[in-house]
């Protein structure tokens, strides 16, 4: 069954802009079904993880491009860089939009390839796991999320358990739309993928149980700060390893890095990023809860919230094709915003909170922002609260139901 993407009405513009169109995003986020599905003409569809197509495209692109005219769909392009400049040819010669659709799964490598051959005539779209609203059917009413009292719209009610047990299955289409997928299997599946077909071509990893004990040490410090020389020791590898493993799983859309907010005015702010995972299934089984109850009364049920949080505000906005102007705030004194959206000049501050009934008090670091300089919008608390209540002046606290 096909749920209908946000980012859907986004793409149908952007075909009709850039000859090139290249959606990027982890294994298994559904990238090559959102793109056969909203394809419109007649469209050859090839993947590169076929061996003898493979072959093809690295040692002869010219003839692989005659065999394969737009309009096509190439999927994981990152593993045939080659055809890049080949495809460019195209593009200048038939100076025509919505000739090449492309994937990967792999940002790193494939990225520099298209920024060099490509700059100018492909459009860059990102794809997460599905958002709640797209797993109610309205997905096409998502919009980029500001803490407006006009755009608060709450979805179906959603209790404590209900609410965990999304968290703990994720967002990965074949398991949050299916609840007979048992989830374990799934999980156990994708990470040996994930090992043997990224990883090992990527980062060169001998020690596979390293890889998986560095995952591990990495999920478990989700809503974080990020302590390189902590995780590094905790997963038993060196200091650099660990740093390159963990650009490696930023690249291919398995952890995001929260950049924290600085100016030239602020110097007190430390530079530090916070990591989340992009989808809380994989990290809550990453970390070993066995099911939703012991993930909601455990140790991580916050931070695991908080994560779930920010990806699907991040959804809010990838989804609708815009960049997210995300960051948070933390000084010296250990003083912390969760995260602060800043468009067109104005912050707009937000706290998560696992509470039914936030207060004052949840809200007391937002006065440290009269030190940035900046206008400040209205906040939100985003909690467990069943409506939308003020809080003080120009806050309220938003439902997680509403996002």
């Amino acid at each position: 069954m096909y749920l209908p993407r946000t980012l859907e009405n986004w793409f149908t513009k952007a075909s009709r802009q850039f000859p090139v169109l290249l959606l990027t995003g982890a294994r298994q986020v559904g990238k090559t079904t959102f793109l056969r599905r909203v394809s419109e003409a007649e469209r050859t569809y090839v993947t590169l993880d076929d061996p003898l197509v493979l072959a093809l495209a690295k040692s002869d692109p010219a003839l692989f491009m005659q065999r394969f005219p737009p309009p096509v769909l190439i999927d994981e392009i990152q593993y045939a860089p080659e055809l890049l400049p080949y495809i460019k040819i195209v593009c200048d010669e038939r100076r025509s939009p919505n000739l090449f659709w492309l994937t990967g799964s792999q940002q790193f490598q494939m990225m520099r390839g298209v920024s060099e051959s490509l700059a100018g005539r492909v459009g860059v779209l990102q794809l997460l796991g599905l958002s709640r609203r797209e797993l109610l059917g309205k997905g096409e009413t998502s919009r980029p999320f500001l803490p407006l009292a006009e755009d608060a719209d709450s979805l179906a009610p959603l209790d404590v358990m209900e609410l965990y047990c999304l968290i703990w299955r994720g967002s990965f289409p074949a398991l949050a739309a299916n609840s007979e997928v048992d989830r374990d299997l799934f999980f156990s599946s994708y990470i040996q993928t994930y090992l043997q077909r990224d990883i090992r071509d990527l980062a060169r990893v001998g020690d596979e149980m390293a890889f998986l004990r560095f995952l591990r040490a990495t999920a478990a410090r989700t809503g974080q700060l990020i302590n390189m020389a902590d995780l590094a020791r905790d997963a038993d590898v060196a200091f650099n390893t660990a740093k390159s493993w963990l650009s490696i799983l930023q690249a291919s859309g398995i952890v995001y890095l929260l950049e924290p907010y600085h100016s030239n005015l602020t110097k007190r702010l430390i530079k530090t990023p916070k990591l989340y995972f992009l989808d809380t299934g994989l990290c809550s089984y990453l970390t070993q809860w066995s099911s939703p109850e012991t993930l909601e009364s455990g140790a991580m049920s916050g931070a695991i919230l908080e994560t779930w949080i920010i990806s699907e505000l991040l959804k809010s906005y990838w989804h609708n094709g815009r960049q997210a102007p995300f960051f948070y705030y933390r000084d010296k004194d250990k003083k912390e915003i969760d995260l602060l959206i800043i468009q067109d000049g104005t912050i707009y501050p937000l706290e998560c909170k696992k509470s039914a009934s936030p207060g004052p008090g949840d809200i007391r670091t937002f006065g440290l922002l009269a030190n940035l300089k900046m206008p400040v919008g209205p906040g939100a608390v985003i909690c467990l609260a069943s409506q939308s209540l003020p809080l003080g002046q120009a806050v309220r606290s938003v439902p997680v139901s509403s996002l």
